[in-house]
């Protein structure tokens, strides 16, 4: 069966996706900083060392590869947005990347396709006041020019080079990932858990979501569609107000036993500083382009996507 070199393949993401290509019968490959003590018992997933630091890489796992999904890149709110962590952000995507493309000339130009991640950063805030019929930010739409748009549009061109070896080459712009393993479903569920639903904001924001199943089929989709090229959106197609969301869980997990709760947005900008922005910022981004290739959302409504990721 072919053989994926996956970048950030320990991640929460990449977890379930290896888990998912397993299934279907592909070897995996993981690239990491450091090789674990106790590898996989799975004989088709192996782990290759590199440093995009050093812009080193273990040139067998290139060539064994005959697909590349690259995930890797700094968690954007793992951490304050400090000047040196915005930097750490952008570079840990582009030089990446360039490590990836620098690598494939070399060892394996006849890799037969490079999905990347990307997200719906690129787009910035809904437009004000909405226009009439506004179902969300289409792939045609131009990069925002705040720091996320500027570092989504540079991750995007870094995978350029790939494209010009001529390899079929897809980004998929991800909303915000829901998964009982962690991410932004864990930080919503904490409060809850305590029985305070805590409203972000004005609550009225909307938020484009894709449930991580969805989103590691998704790779594989476009693994395996050789008519998709460029970027797709990776969102589920209903998306959702945060007040939505929040109640939702709520009610999920504890019924009518929680008291919904907001939290000022001026209080998140001390609790988080700049990327706040990013917690308080309305999105609406559309998935027709995505469906319009074929895929099937197992989760298409926030309701499915609770109750597959948190089950009773």
């Amino acid at each position: 069966m072919p053989t994926i070199l996956l970048s950030g393949g320990t991640g929460m993401v990449g977890r379930e996706l290896t888990k998912q290509l397993r299934a279907r019968g592909y070897q995996v490959i993981i690239l990491t900083r450091s090789i674990p003590h106790s590898p996989s018992s799975d004989t088709g997933i192996r782990y290759a060392r590199w440093s995009v630091k050093d812009q080193q890489i273990d040139a067998d796992a290139v060539r064994a590869a005959d697909y590349v999904i690259h995930l890797a890149g700094a968690g954007v709110v793992d951490q304050r947005w400090t000047p040196a962590y915005k930097e750490e952000i952008l570079r840990s995507r582009t030089e990446s990347a360039k490590l990836l493309v620098d690598a494939i000339q070399k060892h394996q130009p006849k890799i037969k396709a490079w999905i990347n991640a990307s997200a719906i950063g690129w787009y910035g805030p809904d437009p004000v006041p909405l226009p009439t019929g506004w179902t969300g930010f289409s792939e045609e739409a131009p990069a925002h020019s705040d720091y996320l748009g500027t570092t989504c549009a540079a991750w995007e061109a870094s995978t350029y080079p790939a494209e010009a070896l001529g390899i079929r080459t897809v980004r998929l712009r991800i909303g915000i990932v829901l998964s009982k393993t962690g991410g932004a479903l864990a930080e919503f569920v904490k409060p809850i858990r305590f029985g305070i639903a805590g409203v972000l904001g004005s609550g009225n924001q909307m938020i484009s979501w894709i449930g991580v199943q969805d989103l590691c089929r998704m790779f594989i989709h476009a693994l395996e569609n050789e008519s998709m090229r460029g970027s797709y959106n990776a969102v589920a197609p209903q998306p959702v107000s945060n007040r939505t969301l929040t109640l939702s869980l709520a009610k999920h997990l504890n019924g009518k036993w929680f008291i919904p709760m907001p939290v000022p947005g001026f209080v998140l900008k001390i609790m988080l500083g700049e990327s706040s922005i990013e917690v308080l910022k309305s999105t609406t981004v559309s998935s027709k382009k995505i469906t319009d290739t074929g895929f099937q959302f197992l989760a298409p409504d926030i309701r499915s996507c609770i109750e597959a990721e948190l089950p009773r």
